[in-house]
C-alpha cells in the first residue's frame, strides 16, 4: 500500500519503523531475529538506509585500479526479504550520493519489478560520487531525485524507450523540523524541502528531534507556504547516557534541557535506560495528542527501546 493511501485510510496513527542493513559478515537471520520483536507491533511500513559505495584506487601488478566496495549488505535485497518474510511494506531510501542516475534508474526498475510502492528519495551524506565526468551524471540534490522517480512514474526514462512502462512510485522525502546543518536558515530549508514537494514528493518524514515545538512549529510554516503532503514525525527512543552528547553532534540537534535533567540524575544504567524510555514516551504521547498522521521509528535496527517505548504509549 502507498504511505499517502495510508495515511488517507487509517482510522488512528500508525507506526512504522527504520533499520539500517547489518554489515557485511553479518547474517540476515541476525538482523530479522530483532526484526521479529519489531513486527509483532504490526508497522504499517518499514524503512531500510542506504549507504553510497566507497571508491579506492589499489595497485594490482604494478597499475592502479578503480575499486568499489560496500560495507553493508544491499538495501533493496533486505526490502525484498523483509517484504517476504514478514508481510510488511518496505521502503527504501534511494540516495543521490555515490549513485549516477543510471545505476539508480536500474535499482527503481528492480523494486518495481518486485512490487515495491514506497521510495524515500534522499541526497545522502559523503562525496558526490566518486568524482571526474561520473558526476556528470548524478543527481545533486533530491529534489533531482525526486524529479527522476517521477519521470518514471510518467514513463520517461534516460533513454527513449517507445510505449515504456511507467513505474508508479509512492515518493518521500526528508524534512528537518531544526533545518539541515547546511542550511543559513529555517527559511531556506523550507524552501528546499517545499522544491522537493514541487518536484513531486508525496510525503515527508522529519529528522529525528526531541523538542516537540520545532516539530510543531516546523510543520505551521511547511503549512504557510504552502507544504500540503502528509508530515510523519521521526522518533529515535533515548536509552543511553550517551545519546544526551552523541546524538546532538552527529544529527545537529537540539535536546531540551528538561528532557537531559530527567535522564541525568541517574548514574545507574537500568535507571537511565528507564528513565531515557519514559521521556520517549511523553514525547510520543504528546505528538498523539498534537494530531501526528503516525509516528516514525528510527530503531537502528535495535528492538527492545522501540519495543518499550510502544508499549508504554499503549499503556
Amino acid at each position: 500500500m502507498k504511505i499517502t493511501d495510508l495515511v488517507k485510510q487509517s482510522s488512528k496513527p500508525f507506526i512504522s519503523i527504520e533499520i539500517i542493513p547489518p554489515r557485511k559478515g553479518v547474517k540476515l537471520e541476525t538482523m530479522f531475529a530483532e526484526l521479529e520483536a519489531l513486527m509483532r507491533h504490526k508497522p504499517a511500513f518499514m524503512s531500510v538506509t542506504s549507504h553510497a559505495h566507497e571508491w579506492s584506487i589499489e595497485k594490482v601488478d604494478g597499475r592502479d585500479v578503480e575499486r568499489m566496495k560496500h560495507k553493508r549488505l544491499d538495501t533493496n535485497a533486505i526490502c525484498i526479504a523483509a517484504q517476504a518474510r514478514f508481510g510488511v511494506e518496505p521502503t527504501p531510501h534511494i540516495i543521490c550520493r555515490g549513485f549516477t542516475k543510471d545505476e539508480t534508474e536500474d535499482v527503481l526498475l528492480t523494486l518495481n519489478f518486485h512490487g515495491i510502492e514506497n521510495i524515500l528519495a534522499l541526497r545522502g551524506d559523503g562525496p558526490p560520487t566518486r568524482g571526474g565526468s561520473a558526476d556528470a551524471f548524478a543527481n545533486e540534490r533530491a529534489a533531482d531525485l525526486v524529479e527522476q522517480i517521477q519521470l518514471m512514474n510518467q514513463g520517461v526514462y534516460l533513454d527513449p524507450i517507445e510505449n515504456a512502462d511507467k513505474t508508479d512510485f509512492c515518493i518521500g522525502v526528508a524534512g528537518y523540523p531544526e533545518k539541515h546543518f547546511e542550511a543559513p536558515d529555517m527559511k531556506t530549508d523550507l524552501a528546499n524541502l517545499h522544491r522537493k514537494v514541487h518536484a513531486g514528493a508525496h510525503f515527508i518524514i522529519t529528522q529525528m528531534f526531541f523538542d516537540n515545538e520545532a516539530f510543531y512549529r516546523f510543520r505551521d510554516e511547511a503549512s504557510k507556504i504552502g507544504i500540503n503532503v502528509p508530515i510523519i514525525p521521526g522518533i529515535k527512543p533515548l536509552y543511553k547516557r550517551e545519546h544526551l552528547d552523541v546524538l546532538p553532534k552527529i544529527f545537529h540537534i537540539k535536546i531540551p534541557q528538561t528532557v537531559r535533567d530527567s535522564i541525568e540524575r541517574f548514574s545507574n544504567p537500568d535507571d537511565v535506560y528507564k528513565a531515557s524510555i519514559e521521556a520517549s514516551v511523553a514525547q510520543c504521547k504528546d505528538l498523539l495528542a498534537h494530531g501526528v498522521p503516525g509516528i516514525h521509528f528510527y530503531s537502528m535496527s535495535v528492538a527492545k527501546p522501540t519495543s518499550d517505548v510502544l508499549k508504554g504509549i499503549k499503556s
